[in-house]
C-alpha cells in the first residue's frame, strides 16, 4: 500500500477491479482505494493495528472528501457492504488501542451515513444484539455501546427502529447497567441520553412504558451509588430527559423503588441480582440525590439540579418531597454565592414553581431566603443578561404575594431598606421589562404585612418617585400609530409600545397598591404616628405618613394623569384606565385638607367628562366591569365632594349628600351611553317609578346632578340650550305625572342649571314659571335650594313673578353666604401672616359685591328690597346689606336723579318709623331689637348717599322737599339719643354736618334756623363738648369718641359759618373751653388722632374768622392764655385768646405743619391765615410778631428741603403766600423763591395740579405787589412775570370740590379745607 493510495499490495492482486477505484478530480490524480483490501485488513491478525489505523483514516478521509464515491462501490453487491460493517463492528471488540476504537467508531458512523441504507442500520442492530445475547457479561461492550450512542445520535432513524423493533436489545441496555463498571455505566447511559435527545425527544415517546420505567428506576440507583464525573454527568443529562416526560416523573417521584421486575431472558448470574438487591435496601430518593447535587462544587451539576427540581414540579407539581428536603434552603445558598447567569436564572426559575405550594411557606422557607434573594438580586441586575434580574424579580414578586401575613418577612427596618433597594435598581433598569417586573414586585411589597416597624414610609416614596420618573420615557402614541394597530389583528408584545403600556399598566398597579397601603396605614394610630422611631429620627418629616400621601398626591397630580390621559387619548386600554381612576379614588382620603382642591381641579379639568365618555365607549354591553366599578366609584367621590363644599355644616347639606350618594350609588353602573345620548334619556317618559332610588326616573336625577356639578366646575357636558329644555321637559313632566316632587338635591341642581344655562335659552313663559313656582314652593324650603352664584341671583329677578317670591330671599341667602366667603378670606390671609388683609378688603369690593352691583344696575327694584333689609332685618344680615348699598351709592359717578328718588322717600319712611320708636323710648316704653338695630344702619345709609349727592344745579334746593324733611327728623333723633349711642349719634351729626357743608350758601338758612332752634341737638352737641373738656378727670370708657367729637367740630364749625352768613337767631349755645382746646394742640398732639386735631383747626378757624365772639359757642378761657387780671392791652384786644394764647397757638400751628398728613396740612395754613387775619384786626403788633418770629423761618426751611411734592404742594404755596402778606422775614427771595421757581420752571406748567397752580399765581402776585418788590432786580422781575405767562389766564375761581372722604363712620367735606 502506498502512501495516498488505500490498497494492500499483498492481497490487492486478487481483488477484482470492480472494488477498486481512483477518487477524486476527474483527471485521476486522486488516491486509489480498493474496499476488498480495507476489508481484508480489517479481518486480518497480520495486519498491524496502526496500518489498519491508517487505513481508516484514509476511509474516513474519503468519506468526507469524496461524498458518494465510497457508497457507489459498495451498491455493487450488498454482501460487500454488509461485510465491510460486519468487520468494523468487529474491531470494537478485538482492538483494544484507543486511538484505532475512536478512528472505527468515526467511520462506522460516518459510512453508515453514506450509505443512507434501512437494511445497514438492521444489520448493525441486528449484529449488536446479537453480540450481547452470545456473551454472558457485558465486559468489553464499552465501546459498542458508545459507537451505538453516537449512530442514535447521528441518525435519527435508528432510534426510531429501536423502540418499536427492537425493545430486547433496549432490555439488554438495560440490563448492562448492573455491571459494576462506571465507565461501561456511563456508555450504556451515553446510549439512553441520546435515545431521549433525538429528534426533540419524539422517539423517546415511542418507548414501551415497562422499558421507560426500568430505566427510571435502573437510574436512580445508577445515580445514588455513582463516583465517576462521567457516569454523573450522563445519569444527570439523562434524568433532565426523562423529567420532560410526565410519565417519567411519576416514576422517578414514586417512593416504591424496592421491587425491579426482571425479564427471564435477561438471565443475570446470581452476583448481579445480590448486587441488585443490596442497592434496593438503599431508599432511593430522587429529592435527595438532586439536593446532594446542589451541594456539589460542580457549576454544572448544581444548574442541572435545579432545571431536574423544575421539570419535576412543570410536569407533577409535586414541591412536597422536594420542600420536606429542604432543597428550598440549599438552592437559596446557590442564589447566595453565585454570579453565574445561567444557576442563577435556572434557581430562580425552579423556586419560582416551589413557592406554588404553601408548604414553601409553612415551613418559612421564604423567611430563610429572602436575604439571599435581595442580595443575588443586587448582582443580577449587573449581568448583562437582563432576563436574569427579570427571572429574580419575578421570583421576588411571587414570595411577596404569597407570603402569609403570620409570618413577617421584614420584622426590622433593614430588611425592608434592603429589599426597596434592590427593586429600586430593578426600577432605574434600562431595559423597561425589568422594569415592570420590579415594579409588580413593589406592588407586592406595598401590601401591609410586609411593612416593618417603624413603617419606611421614606422607601416607599423613594420607589414611588422612581416609577414615575421613568414615565418620561415612555413614547406616547399619536393618532396615526393608533390607525396602523388597528389594521393590525395583534400587535406585536416585544413593540415599544407594547412594552411601554405594559409598565405603564404595571405601574399604576404599584401606585394603588401604595395608596391601599397608605389607607390602611391611616386607619391604625400605631402605624399612622409610626410610634417605634427612634427618637432621632422623629423630626424627619419625609418620613412620614402625610409625607407619602403627599408624594402621592403631587406624582399623580403632575405626572400619572397626563401620562395616562396622553397614553389612552386615542387608544383607551380598559385594564391601565380601571386602575387609573381607582387611584383617583383613593386620593380623596390621603389627605382630606387637600380633598376640596383636588376635586375641584379634577372637576375643571374636564374630569367628569373622561369617566363617563370612556364608561360609554368601553364598558355598554355589560364589557369592562371592573372598569365600569372603577369609574362609578371615582365619579361618586368626586360628586360627593363638590357637593358637601357647597355648604358642609347645615344639615340639609348633609341629607342632600346622602340623597346623592345613594342615587349615585344604585344609577351610575347602569349609565354606558355616549353623552349624546344623554339628552334622550333626560326626555323619556319613565313610567311608574317602583323604588325611589332605581328605575327610569332615579336616572334622570342621577344625570341632572351630574350635569349640575360638572357646569359648576365650568365642564358643559352638554349645550346650554338642551340641558335648558330637558330640564324643563322634566320638571314638566314629573308634574304632570303628579309623582311627587323631585328629591331636593335634584331639583336643586334643576334650578341652577335653568340659571346658568339661561342666557343662551329662550325667556321662559307664563306655564314654565308656574312649573317653577310649584316645583320651589313652599317658600321656606329655598334655603335648601339655594346655591351661592351668580346666575341664580339674575334668574331669579329676571322674571318679576319670581322675584316678588324669592328676589328677597335669594338675595338674603347671598350676603349670608358671602360674609361666610370674607370670613374664610380673612382667616386664610391671616394664616399667611398678611396684616393688612383688612386694608385691602376696604379699597377694593369683594367679588361677591360687585355681581350685587351689576345687578342693580340691570334690575332697580333690588335697591329697595336692600333698603328694606336694613330697615328690617337683624343686625349683621342688616350691616351687609347696607355695606352693598353704600358701595353702590359711592360708585354712581353719574348721578341719576330716579335714584335719589326712590331712595329718599323710602328713607324718610325708614326714620319716621324709627323716630316715633325712639320717642317711646322717651316715655319709658323698652325699646325693640328691630329699633335698636335698625337706626344706626339707616343713618349710615342716609350719610353715604347725602355725600354721595353731588350739589343740584336746578333752581331747586336740597333744604326743600324730601331733604328738609329728613333733616328736620335726624336732627331731632339727634337731640333725643343717649350720648353713649355713638352708633347712631355719630351717622346723624355726620349726616346734619354734610348738609350744611354740601349745599349752596343760599339755600342753608332754613337748615340752620332748625339746627340752632332744636336745644336737643345742642345739649346734645354741649354734652360732647363737655365730655372731652373733663376727659383727664373721666375713665376711658366715659370719654366720647374721637370720631364724635371730631363730627361735633366740624358740625359747629358749620354752625358758626352760616349763622354769621344768615343771621340766624341762637336758642342755646355751647360752651367751648379755648384755652383747653390750644393746649391740646401744642402738648398733646402727639396723643390725639390727626383727624380730631383737623376738626380742633376747624373750629379754631371758624371762630377766628368770628373774631372769637360767636352766638354758637360760648368760649371760655384761662390764665395760661390771657395772663392774670387785670388785662393788659394785648391781652384785652385779644381777649378770649390773649397775647400769650397766640403765641402758644402759632408755635402750637407750626408744630403740625411739618407734620405732613395732608388734612393737616391745609387745616393748619387755613387756621394760622385766620389767626393773622384775627390779629391783623385786633393787634397789629401781635400780627407782626407771629409772621417774622424766627420759629417761622425753620418751618420754611423745613417745608420747602422736603422735596418737590411738599415744596410745590398747594397748602406750602399758600403758606409763603400768607406769610409774605403779613409781612414776614422768614421768607427770603434767595435761596428760598428762587429755589421754588427753578422747581416750577424745571417740572413746567404739567406737572401742576389746578389748585397748586392757582396757588402759585397768587404767590407771583403777592411777590410783585409786595414788599419783597423792592429787592427784585430787573432780570428777577421779567423772570417772575415769565413764570406768570408761563401758568396762562387765571381762570375762574373754582366751586370747592364736593368730594366727602369717609373714614369710617365719619364724613369730612374737603370743601372746608381748601382756600
Amino acid at each position: 500500500m502506498t502512501t495516498e493510495d488505500i490498497v494492500c499490495d499483498k492481497f490487492h492482486f486478487r481483488h477484482d477491479p470492480k472494488w477498486s477505484g481512483r477518487l477524486g478530480p476527474a483527471d485521476g490524480s486522486g488516491p486509489l482505494l480498493c474496499v476488498a483490501c480495507v476489508v481484508e485488513m480489517i479481518d486480518s491478525d497480520d495486519i498491524a493495528s496502526v496500518r489498519k489505523c491508517f487505513a481508516l483514516s484514509g476511509i474516513s478521509g474519503v468519506l468526507r472528501g469524496s461524498p458518494g464515491a465510497l457508497r457507489e462501490l459498495l451498491r455493487q453487491d450488498d454482501r460487500v457492504h454488509l461485510q465491510f460493517i460486519a468487520s468494523l463492528l468487529g474491531m470494537l471488540h478485538t482492538v483494544e488501542d484507543q486511538a484505532t476504537l475512536e478512528k472505527v467508531d468515526q467511520v462506522l458512523v460516518q459510512l453508515l451515513l453514506e450509505l443512507q441504507s434501512e437494511l445497514s442500520y438492521r444489520f448493525v442492530l441486528d449484529e449488536i444484539h446479537k453480540q450481547l445475547s452470545d456473551q454472558i457479561s457485558v465486559k468489553g461492550f464499552l465501546p459498542t455501546f458508545n459507537f451505538l450512542g453516537n449512530l442514535v445520535e447521528a441518525a435519527p432513524n435508528v432510534a426510531s427502529n429501536l423502540v418499536t423493533k427492537y425493545v430486547p436489545l433496549l432490555e439488554r441496555l438495560c440490563s448492562a447497567l448492573f455491571y459494576p463498571d462506571e465507565a461501561l455505566k456511563a456508555s450504556v447511559l451515553h446510549v439512553w441520553l441520546k435515545l431521549f435527545g433525538t429528534a426533540g425527544g419524539l422517539a423517546a415517546q415511542s418507548l414501551p412504558t415497562a422499558i421507560r420505567d426500568r430505566v427510571c428506576i435502573l437510574l436512580l440507583q445508577t445515580l445514588a451509588n455513582a463516583n465517576s464525573p462521567q457516569l454523573i454527568k450522563n445519569c444527570v443529562g439523562l434524568l433532565l430527559l426523562l423529567l420532560q416526560l410526565r410519565g417519567a416523573v411519576t416514576v422517578l417521584m414514586s417512593s416504591n423503588t424496592d421491587q425491579i421486575m426482571c425479564h427471564e431472558n435477561q438471565n443475570i448470574q446470581a452476583d448481579q441480582c445480590q448486587v441488585l438487591s443490596q442497592d434496593q435496601e438503599q431508599h432511593c430518593s430522587l429529592p435527595l440525590m438532586l439536593k446532594k447535587l446542589l451541594m456539589s462544587g460542580d457549576e454544572m451539576l448544581q444548574v442541572t439540579s435545579a432545571r431536574c427540581i423544575a421539570a419535576v414540579l412543570v410536569h407533577s407539581q409535586c414541591s412536597a418531597p422536594f420542600i420536606q428536603a429542604d432543597v428550598p434552603e440549599f438552592l437559596f445558598d446557590r442564589l447566595a454565592g453565585s454570579q453565574s447567569e445561567t444557576l442563577l436564572w435556572s434557581v430562580y426559575s425552579c423556586l419560582i414553581l416551589l413557592t406554588e405550594d404553601p408548604l414553601f411557606f409553612s415551613q418559612c422557607h421564604s423567611v430563610y431566603g429572602i436575604d439571599s434573594i435581595v442580595r443575588s438580586l443586587k448582582e443580577a441586575l449587573q449581568l448583562t443578561n437582563l432576563e436574569v434580574p427579570k427571572q429574580g424579580l419575578l421570583l421576588l414578586t411571587e414570595i411577596l404575594e404569597r407570603q402569609p401575613p403570620s409570618k413577617r418577612l421584614f420584622p426590622s427596618g433593614s430588611g425592608f431598606e434592603a429589599v426597596s433597594e434592590a427593586l429600586l435598581g430593578g426600577v432605574s433598569c434600562s431595559c423597561l421589562l425589568v422594569a415592570t417586573q420590579a415594579a409588580n414586585a413593589a406592588a407586592a411589597l406595598f401590601r401591609l404585612n410586609h411593612q416593618s416597624r417603624p413603617v419606611q414610609y421614606g422607601k416607599i416614596e423613594g420607589l414611588i418617585e422612581a416609577i414615575t420618573s421613568r414615565y418620561s420615557e415612555l413614547p406616547l402614541p399619536s393618532a396615526a400609530r393608533h390607525r396602523s394597530s388597528r389594521s393590525l389583528k395583534k400587535p406585536d408584545p416585544n413593540s415599544p409600545a407594547s412594552r411601554s403600556e405594559g409598565f405603564l399598566l404595571q405601574s399604576l398597579v404599584c401606585f394603588q397598591a401604595a395608596c391601599r397601603l397608605a389607607e390602611e396605614c391611616a386607619s391604625e394610630p400605631v402605624l399612622k404616628e409610626n410610634t417605634f422611631t427612634a427618637p432621632s429620627k422623629h423630626s424627619h418629616a419625609q418620613d412620614s405618613l402625610k409625607s407619602l400621601c403627599r408624594c402621592l398626591l403631587h406624582c399623580c397630580d403632575s405626572v400619572w394623569i397626563p401620562t395616562v390621559i396622553g397614553m389612552c387619548e386615542h387608544a383607551p386600554n380598559a385594564q391601565i384606565l380601571q386602575y387609573f381612576y381607582s387611584i383617583l379614588s383613593s386620593q380623596f382620603t390621603l389627605l382630606p385638607s387637600l380633598r376640596p382642591l383636588f376635586a375641584n381641579k379634577l372637576a375643571s379639568s374636564g374630569f367628569y367628562r373622561l369617566p363617563l365618555e370612556h364608561k360609554g365607549l368601553l364598558c355598554a354591553g355589560n364589557r369592562h366591569p371592573y372598569l365600569n366599578t372603577s369609574c362609578c366609584g371615582f365619579l361618586q367621590k368626586l360628586s360627593i365632594t363638590l357637593l358637601h363644599q357647597s355648604d358642609p355644616a347645615s344639615a340639609s347639606s348633609l341629607h342632600d349628600v346622602e340623597e346623592v350618594e345613594n342615587l349615585l350609588l344604585y344609577n351610575l353602573p347602569s349609565l354606558c351611553c355616549r353623552l349624546s345620548n344623554w339628552p334622550t334619556l333626560l326626555c323619556e317618559s319613565p313610567g311608574l317609578q317602583l323604588c325611589e332610588y332605581k328605575g327610569p326616573r332615579a336616572t334622570q336625577y342621577c344625570l341632572v346632578i351630574m350635569l349640575h356639578l360638572a357646569l359648576q366646575q365650568g365642564d358643559r357636558l352638554l349645550p346650554d340650550q338642551t340641558v335648558f329644555s330637558s330640564v324643563m321637559w322634566l320638571l314638566h313632566s314629573v308634574q304632570s305625572q303628579g309623582s311627587g316632587a323631585l328629591p331636593r338635591s335634584a331639583l336643586r341642581s334643576a334650578l341652577y342649571l335653568l340659571a346658568r344655562t339661561q342666557d343662551k335659552s329662550p325667556d321662559l313663559d307664563g306655564a314654565s314659571l308656574n312649573c317653577i313656582s310649584k316645583a320651589l314652593s313652599p317658600r321656606q324650603s329655598f334655603p335648601s335650594l339655594y346655591i351661592h352664584h351668580p346666575a341664580l341671583l339674575h334668574f331669579i329677578w329676571r322674571y318679576p313673578d319670581l322675584a316678588e317670591k324669592y328676589g328677597t330671599l335669594v338675595l338674603e341667602l347671598w350676603l349670608q353666604a358671602q360674609h361666610r366667603d370674607a370670613e374664610q378670606n380673612v382667616a386664610a390671609i391671616q394664616e399667611k401672616g398678611e396684616s393688612n388683609a383688612d386694608e385691602r378688603q376696604e379699597q377694593e369690593p369683594d367679588k361677591e359685591t360687585m355681581e350685587l352691583l351689576t345687578l342693580t344696575e340691570k334690575y332697580p327694584a333690588v335697591i329697595l328690597s336692600l333698603l328694606d333689609m336694613v330697615c328690617t332685618r337683624e343686625a349683621t344680615l342688616a350691616g351687609r346689606a347696607l355695606a352693598v348699598l353704600e358701595v353702590f351709592i359711592r360708585g354712581q359717578r353719574d348721578y341719576e336723579a330716579d335714584l335719589c328718588a326712590d331712595l329718599m322717600p323710602a328713607l324718610l319712611q325708614a326714620i319716621q318709623r324709627l323716630s316715633v320708636g325712639n320717642m317711646g323710648l322717651g316715655l319709658g316704653k323698652e325699646p325693640t331689637a328691630q329699633a335698636v338695630n335698625s337706626l344706626p344702619l339707616v343713618l349710615k345709609l342716609l350719610c353715604v348717599l347725602q355725600a354721595s349727592d353731588p350739589p343740584s344745579s336746578s333752581t331747586d334746593s336740597k333744604m326743600d322737599g324730601v331733604h328738609f324733611k329728613l333733616l328736620y327728623h335726624v336732627s331731632n333723633l339727634a337731640g333725643t339719643l343717649k350720648p353713649t349711642d355713638t352708633g347712631s349719634l355719630l351717622p346723624a351729626l355726620s349726616y346734619l354736618y354734610c348738609c350744611l357743608s354740601l349745599s349752596p350758601p343760599h339755600c342753608t338758612d332754613r337748615a340752620v334756623s332748625v339746627l340752632l332752634s332744636n336745644t336737643g341737638l345742642m345739649d346734645q352737641l354741649q354734652t360732647v363738648c363737655s365730655s372731652s373738656s373733663s376727659a383727664p378727670s373721666l375713665s376711658p370708657s366715659a370719654c366720647p369718641p374721637s370720631a364724635l367729637l371730631c363730627c361735633c367740630h366740624l358740625l359747629l364749625s358749620s354752625l358758626i359759618t352760616l349763622q354769621r352768613v344768615h343771621s340766624a337767631q341762637v336758642q342755646k349755645s355751647v360752651s367751648w373751653s379755648l384755652d383747653t382746646a390750644v393746649h391740646r394742640l401744642l402738648f398733646q398732639k402727639r396723643n390725639t388722632d390727626n383727624l380730631l386735631l383737623v376738626s380742633y383747626l376747624r373750629l379754631l378757624q371758624s371762630l377766628l374768622d368770628a373774631d372769637l365772639a360767636s352766638a354758637v359757642v360760648r368760649l371760655s378761657t384761662g390764665p395760661g392764655l390771657v395772663g392774670s387780671r387785670p388785662l393788659g392791652v394785648e391781652d384785652g384786644a385779644l381777649y378770649p385768646l390773649g397775647s400769650r394764647g397766640a403765641q402758644c397757638l402759632s408755635t402750637a400751628l407750626s408744630g403740625l405743619l411739618l407734620q405732613k398728613h395732608e388734612l393737616l396740612l391745609r387745616a393748619s395754613v387755613n387756621c394760622l391765615s385766620s389767626l393773622l387775619r384775627f390779629l391783623q384786626r385786633k393787634s397789629p403788633a401781635t400780627e407782626t410778631y407771629v409772621a417774622c418770629k424766627p420759629w417761622s423761618r425753620f418751618l420754611v426751611y423745613c417745608l420747602l428741603s422736603s422735596g418737590e411734592s411738599t415744596r410745590l404742594h398747594p397748602a406750602t404755596l399758600r403758606l409763603i403766600t400768607i406769610l409774605l402778606k403779613h409781612g414776614s422775614t422768614s421768607v427770603l427771595w434767595e435761596p428760598d423763591l428762587l429755589q421754588l421757581m427753578e422747581t416750577v420752571e424745571t417740572r413746567g406748567r404739567e406737572g401742576l395740579g389746578e389748585e397748586a397752580a392757582l396757588a402759585l399765581r397768587l404767590l407771583l402776585s403777592q411777590i410783585l405787589n409786595g414788599a419783597l418788590h423792592a429787592q427784585l432786580t430787573r432780570e428777577h422781575e421779567r423772570r417772575v412775570r415769565r413764570l406768570i405767562e408761563t401758568l396762562g389766564p387765571p381762570a375762574p375761581s373754582p366751586s370747592p370740590p364736593s368730594s366727602v372722604l369717609r373714614v369710617g363712620d365719619l364724613s369730612i367735606c374737603l370743601s372746608d379745607f381748601t382756600a
